[in-house]
């Protein structure tokens, strides 16, 4: 295991860039990379070594090449108010922007292209600011239709190779529920193709290139999702292939291929089979034990490109050939930082208060200890911590901290039964999660858990001041950003749009107030006595930044120390380079002030 340096600089950790690919055309790799400071769009070409830099915004971006054309659609936003606005751009340096899809007062999102680039769909909220609507759009003359059906939290999930069939998710009342619809473009009469008992969740179709079937990974009837086939004339579902991790799967254009990836305990496996017989055929060595993202085939299905970091390497875009069964790093960035400082974790499980094993990465700094420790706790909370990349753990090591990062009650990738251990009322379990990890690292004479912190974002944020007003004796300090003090005021004050998807995770308004506000940390803030770090954007639409400002408020009059930070320029992430410098110094400085001895 590699050594930590005590010397590690934040603004070098943080100026390392990291690169994924979106798309491919021909030889051309469609790549989002922070070297601007924000996820801007760049083109590459491996045979040339071309890589030149497309977009230039202030704010990051997102695209993908139009089929048939030299444009690329790109998805845009203004300071992370998350209004996202569709546009055309020629896939060349300073060609200007031109809007297709522009109200800034409403979303424009999951954009999807027909495989002949003529059509796109997408769903937005600008027929009343609160329901999800889903139109087709033609890109030859610009005409839309709205699709009648189905109407809720819809999302287009991709069209049939004839792009007559648009399959649409739609969130049921339930958490971590939805149903799978083929609409028809041109009636808008929908098929209901996923009528299940139960929880289940779908991913996006592979299509057979003759439209007669489809590949999705769902745990419909299973704990963990598999990929399942559905046969369009029968109706008729199968599961083809399966495993004890969460599958997932993409496909290329011409139909040779399907890529499944597999979720191992946190880090990505990728299997390579025959779409037809579903024959395997490789399996796409990686280049380390780390996480995939964003896997996605040239149309000819030669070559696989997707995004690859681990906890000691930035994200690089690499290329696998599929005939020749190479691998071949795209992105040749320039990193000032030795990465061979940079640590690895460890994967441990502790036994919460229930017996329940709960998963935990644990990092270690050079030195004998006993040494301050910082538990990380991501958000979602439908959400899981991987072994992947991230800057404000390896800094943190640098200092001489310990960094755990656990996978409480709630996570994704456990399968379905781990997954709804926290729905509604059963929310306060996971905080007592948090209660069992602390008794298991004061068992660790490495870790001194007298100065143990909790750091969180969005739930995680909540996690974070819950675990100082529930375990007030537990937690030494607590840094969190964008989080939730009042379950019952986040739901009133939540984006319209958001609010009936967040209720069915955490209770509503209508039905389980007495427990929203039970379960709230503004409720027993009387009880917090640790000092805090806060962050927010103020242009966040999801976690609104009165629930900020309000923990600040209280303890600030109570004596308690609470930093606060608000960046104007930013919304529930921070996504600005100057931004997530500023504020992780302040954090981390802040942590070093608390936590001194006396």
């Amino acid at each position: 295991m590699g050594a930590v340096s005590a010397s590690v600089d934040l603004r070098a950790l943080f100026e390392l860039p990291s690169a994924v690919p979106v798309d491919i055309a021909g030889d051309t790799i469609l790549i989002r990379c922070d070297l601007p400071g924000t996820m801007q769009l760049y083109r590459a070409d491996p045979r040339s070594g071309a890589f030149e830099q497309l977009t230039a915004f202030s704010d990051p971006v997102e695209g993908r090449f139009v089929p048939g054309t030299e444009q690329i659609l790109v998805e845009h936003d203004v300071a992370g108010n998350e209004h996202i606005q569709l546009s055309l751009l020629e896939a060349r340096p300073g060609a200007e922007l031109r809007p297709i899809v522009s109200d800034p007062r409403y979303l424009h999102r999951n954009p999807c292209l027909s495989r002949d680039g003529s059509l796109l769909a997408y769903s937005t909220n600008r027929d009343n600011g609160t329901d999800w609507s889903i139109y087709v759009r033609s890109l030859r003359d610009g005409s839309e239709r709205l699709l009648p059906e189905p109407r809720g939290w819809c999302t287009p999930v991709g069209f049939s190779p004839d792009a007559r069939l648009l399959a649409v998710l739609i969130e049921s009342g339930r958490a971590g529920d939805d149903d799978l619809h083929l609409v028809d473009v041109d009636t808008g009469e929908a098929r209901h193709v996923s009528p299940h008992e139960g929880e289940a969740a779908y991913g996006e179709p592979v299509w057979l290139p003759d439209g007669t079937a489809f590949l999705v990974a769902t745990n419909d009837g299973r704990d963990t999702a598999a990929i399942a086939r559905y046969e369009l004339a029968s109706g008729r579902w199968s599961t083809v292939i399966e495993s004890n991790w969460d599958l997932d799967c993409v496909g290329d254009v011409a139909g040779r291929w399907l890529l499944v990836v597999e979720n191992d305990d946190g880090y990505s496996r990728l299997r390579l089979h025959e779409l037809g017989t579903l024959g395997h055929v490789v399996d796409v060595r990686l280049p380390a034990r780390g996480v995939v993202e964003h896997p996605v085939f040239s149309e000819d299905g030669s070559r696989l490109a997707f995004g690859f970091s681990s906890p000691s390497r930035p994200a690089d875009a690499w290329v696998f050939d599929v005939a020749e069964r190479t691998l071949e790093r795209v992105t040749e960035l320039s990193r000032d930082l030795d990465l061979s400082v940079l640590r690895e974790p460890e994967l441990h499980r502790f036994d919460s208060f229930d017996g329940e094993s709960v998963p935990v990465f644990l990092w270690e700094p050079d030195g004998d200890g006993p040494c301050p420790v910082v538990v990380m706790v991501h958000g979602g909370p439908t959400g899981q911590s991987k072994r992947d990349f991230s800057t404000i753990r390896q800094y943190l090591l640098s200092k001489g901290y310990v960094v755990l990062v656990p996978n409480v009650r709630g996570s994704t990738g456990y399968g379905k039964r781990y997954e709804h251990l926290d729905d509604i009322h059963l929310r306060l379990d996971s905080v007592r999660d948090l209660a069992s990890l602390h008794a298991w690292l004061g068992a660790r004479p490495e870790i001194d858990a007298s100065r143990a912190v909790l750091y969180g974002r969005s739930y995680g944020g909540y996690m974070v001041l819950a675990g100082l007003a529930f375990q007030p004796e537990l937690w030494a300090a607590g840094i969190e950003a964008v989080g939730i003090s009042s379950l019952v005021t986040f739901l009133e004050n939540t984006s319209d749009y958001r609010r009936a998807a967040r209720e069915r995770e955490y209770g509503s308004l209508a039905h389980d107030r007495d427990f929203l506000v039970e379960a709230s940390p503004a409720t027993h803030i009387d009880a917090i006595r640790a000092p805090l770090f806060v962050q927010h954007g103020r242009n966040d639409p999801r976690v609104p930044v009165g629930e900020s400002e309000h923990i600040h408020r209280v303890l600030t009059e109570k004596g308690i120390r609470c930093d606060l930070l608000i960046f104007e320029d930013e919304g529930h992430l921070v996504e600005k380079l100057p931004n997530r410098i500023e504020m992780f110094s302040r954090a981390v400085a802040f942590l070093d002030e608390v936590l001194a001895p006396a």
